[in-house]
């Protein structure tokens, strides 16, 4: 296997897994560390791999079943839904040795934490759910297990999804964001020449614009583009029918 280690200002306490397509048991087009088991897949496959994954993880991590929302995952709803799948795009957690994990491949993995590495948590932001405000929602459910509330103690790291010059979006994505009621950061959209209508989004500006607008200040990541980077990872706007790799954090026990 191999792994993506996060640039960030995390504090030691805080442990994280980024995983690549590398190091699976999958055949094409879902090769080879496929994630997902609801992308068609064989679901040995997927199942072996998820094994192979979690060796690597102080526990089982806690998948979710995204939907491109803004549902959060707590403490407190997985005790009361243990039964149940959990639909939600992100989770947070105070609890010491609970993995937290989402699965990618365009849409933005962002990795949470507070400096003193008391809280965690991981959010799933494709443009739908980012404009519909996940990453705020993680942020309310993240300072809600913290004492001081502030988030200008929360740090943020941006993980591996769709760049800029490969975001090829319409004009309604864009209106959406303008209704949406935060401001747009200056370059995060650019019309595309001989394209009317047609714009390159920047999910990583987008996604700091509302960060910050929340208070967040300390945020890092950023630089790696799924599309492009075809050996590391699967992207669904390249291939279509594709793997999901993981991004996990935890704080350590």
């Amino acid at each position: 296997m191999s792994f993506i280690a996060p640039k960030w200002s995390a504090p030691n306490s805080v442990k994280t897994l980024v995983s690549t397509r590398e190091g699976g048991v999958s055949h094409q087009p879902f090769d080879s560390l496929n994630l997902g088991d609801h992308v068609g897949d064989d679901l040995n496959h997927v199942l072996i791999n998820r094994a192979i994954f979690s060796k690597e993880l102080p526990a089982e991590p806690i998948w979710l079943n995204q939907v491109h929302g803004t549902s959060v995952s707590t403490p407190q709803s997985r005790l009361l839904y243990q039964d149940s799948s959990i639909k939600a795009d992100a989770s947070v957690t105070n609890v010491p040795g609970e993995v937290l994990v989402i699965m990618t491949a365009d849409c933005l993995p962002v990795l949470f934490t507070n400096q003193e590495g008391s809280v965690v948590g991981v959010a799933h932001a494709g443009w739908r759910g980012l404009c519909a405000g996940v990453l705020e929602n993680t942020l309310i459910e993240l300072l809600n297990l913290t004492e001081d509330k502030n988030p200008a103690n929360i740090i943020a790291w941006l993980g591996p999804a769709i760049g800029p010059d490969a975001f090829e979006v319409g004009e309604e994505v864009v209106t959406a964001f303008k209704k949406s009621g935060s401001s747009i950061p200056i370059n995060a959209f650019k019309e595309i020449p001989h394209k009317p209508g047609k714009y390159l989004a920047d999910i990583y500006q987008l996604a700091r614009g509302r960060l910050e607008s929340s208070g967040v200040k300390l945020i890092s990541g950023g630089e790696y583009c799924t599309v492009r980077d075809q050996e590391q990872f699967f992207s669904y706007r390249r291939d279509g029918e594709t793997g999901r790799f993981a991004s996990a954090i935890w704080i350590k026990k």
